[in-house]
């Protein structure tokens, strides 16, 4: 019998910093490996915001393999083929993308950018927990699709419509 599939799932974001990787965290642990996700950034900023690390530890997400690193790692030959690319801010959706090898299906989920909250600590921590419920509750529902029994189109469609049911607030 053959193995099941485990698709591969990349979240852009700019800097590569905090949306793109709680969403890589967040996936890797609670896909039970059918999925492989990475995150990657079109400027990444080269470090992991300190309160995404915090947060994710604090929900017991594992953080030690976690960098921010630029989607160029992405698009070599090299670099493992794609199935789903997921943009989680705006000004990444707008960028041109690289081609990703094997024409993965996309989708934009953007999330407010809880990185750019000015004010005191009670408002970022806020943030940033405004930010990882939505990615988590969009996670949630992406894994719930029965990937190998839609149509490209139809799975097109339904990763599409998690990025516009929940509400991108900060």
């Amino acid at each position: 019998m053959n193995a099941p599939k485990v698709y591969n799932v990349l979240f852009l974001c700019t800097g590569n910093s905090a949306r793109s990787i709680m969403a890589e965290a967040i996936l890797n642990a609670q896909s039970a490996g059918r999925f492989r996700a990475y995150s990657a950034g079109s400027h990444a900023v080269g470090t992991v915001n300190p309160r995404a690390i915090e947060l994710l530890q604090r929900n017991h997400f594992r953080t030690g393999e976690l960098r921010s690193k630029s989607w160029d790692e992405f698009a070599t030959p090299d670099a493992p083929v794609m199935d789903f690319v997921f943009t989680v801010c705006d000004q990444a959706a707008a960028e041109i993308c690289p081609v990703w090898p094997g024409q993965p299906i996309s989708a934009h989920w953007g999330v407010a950018d809880p990185a750019a909250v000015t004010g005191d600590d009670e408002k970022a921590h806020r943030a940033f927990n405004d930010a990882f419920s939505v990615l988590s509750r969009r996670i949630s529902l992406f894994m719930c699709l029965p990937i190998e029994k839609l149509s490209r189109l139809a799975l097109t469609q339904e990763v599409q419509q998690i990025g516009k049911d929940q509400p991108a607030t900060v």
